[in-house]
């Protein structure tokens, strides 16, 4: 299996993040884990990832927001959005922020780990 970098995953629910980060360990991904987007900030190393995990609704804070602004800082880390509150305006806006997938909660699991594999196998 080829090396593979960090997949940066931000959730605000304790208990679907532990299952990301656990399916993503399954398949050989170096999952690092991140409860607000504040967190994710904090950490820097951005560049590190192969792609980005990142719930839309965080808690009061905007995932589709965070992408923009990481964007307009120059990083272009790819990102798998997921949401539990799908509508016609927020998988617009997640797609014209441009996303690489975009996924409903609950998400089937190998949906996801295809999106993931889709962005990280052989980047690293």
């Amino acid at each position: 299996m080829p090396a593979r970098k960090s997949i940066f995953v931000v959730e605000d629910d304790s208990s679907m993040r532990r299952s990301i980060e656990r399916l993503l360990r399954e398949h050989g991904f170096n999952a690092i884990c991140f409860d607000s987007a504040s967190a994710l900030l904090r950490y820097g190393h951005l560049h590190e990832g192969c792609c980005i995990v990142l719930d839309i609704n965080l808690n009061g804070e905007s995932g589709i927001v965070l992408h923009r602004m990481l964007r307009t800082e120059g990083i272009a880390v790819p990102v798998i959005y997921i949401t539990g509150n799908d509508s016609q305006a927020t998988r617009s806006a997640a797609i014209e922020s441009g996303c690489v997938a975009y996924l409903t909660k609950p998400f089937a699991a190998n949906a996801f780990i295809e999106s993931v594999e889709r962005v990280c196998v052989g980047s690293g």
